[in-house]
């Protein structure tokens, strides 16, 4: 099933192709890499006028090239939701745009869930899930990152959508011995959201690598979920992975040990304004509760 988020008025792809893409963050606009815009673009005029360049280089990495001084960071509200967004020297602004689609489904299941919801968010990065979910009236929100700087943006962002004193938890920490220790302590949770890396590594040089380390974590995250799970999703980025074999993942862990629920699975997309295509943005999984 394909997931489009058409909803920002803060954001939109103006244009893309030629591995790249044009993008407007508020007042900004921005050139990156992608590498899933394989199809090419004729006109280049209307990419000249622009405020930011990422170049990749051949060495790996790359740098940015600004044509007008910007400010450090600026805000972007999708709905009631407000986020910081900064040029990082590994090319992401702090955020996700495409992900909007699963922070809509996640606000809905909660506010109509008639019963507390406590939700952990592993891989949490700046927490725009975790702002979700707390905005949605989640009973408790724990939000779990490896790199501290993410986790500090994360808290500025809870303060941005005002959010100061709702109930967030936030940890460093590698997402696998956190779930463990979880486990052990007896602590359980309604709703789990991941957005794992391809590969990465935690606090203490713990490695990660998605498709060997994911159904492990999947099946120790049974040992925290709730009698009364409301849902569980994951999101992917990472190449060759397919929304099939995320689909079978979780028909052979999450519905297998509760049944009482749906999968769903597919890609995610964004629109692209000049030539009304989409720009595909990886790939989603859940099991969400039929009650």
């Amino acid at each position: 099933m394909l997931k489009v988020s058409k909803d920002w008025k803060d954001y939109e792809i103006l244009d893309a192709g030629n591995g790249e893409k044009l993008e407007r963050w508020g007042d900004v606009i921005l050139r990156r890499p992608d590498p899933q815009c394989i199809w090419e673009v004729e006109n280049y005029e209307h990419w000249k006028n622009i405020d930011g360049h990422y170049f990749r280089s051949s060495k790996g990495g790359g740098e940015w090239k600004f044509y007008k001084k910007l400010p450090e960071n600026w805000k972007i509200t999708y709905k009631d939701l407000t986020f910081k967004v900064s040029p990082t020297n590994f090319k992401h602004t702090g955020l996700f745009p495409e992900q909007a689609v699963n922070w809509d489904f996640m606000m809905d299941k909660i506010r109509h869930a008639n019963r507390e919801i406590k939700v952990l968010n592993l891989f949490a990065y700046t927490g725009a899930a975790t702002i979700a979910c707390a905005k949605a009236g989640a009973s408790m929100v724990v939000h779990v990152d490896s790199a501290k700087g993410m986790v500090e943006w994360a808290k500025e962002n809870r303060d941005l959508s005002g959010l100061t004193d709702a109930k967030i938890r936030f940890i460093v920490d590698d997402c696998l011995k956190f779930v463990q220790r979880e486990a052990r302590r007896g602590n359980t949770y309604d709703a789990i959201i991941m957005d794992p890396p391809s590969y990465g590594r935690g606090p203490n040089g713990e490695v990660w690598k998605f498709e060997k380390n994911i159904y492990h974590l999947i099946e120790e995250c049974f040992k925290i979920l709730s009698d009364h799970p409301l849902f569980f999703t994951i999101n992917s980025y990472t190449t060759g992975f397919s929304a099939l074999a995320l689909e079978n993942i979780l028909k052979t862990t999450l519905l297998k040990k509760y049944p009482n629920g749906k999968i769903e699975a597919g890609e995610v997309a964004l629109p692209i304004k000049r030539d009304s295509l989409l720009l595909p943005c990886g790939i989603y999984g859940r099991w969400v509760s039929n009650d």
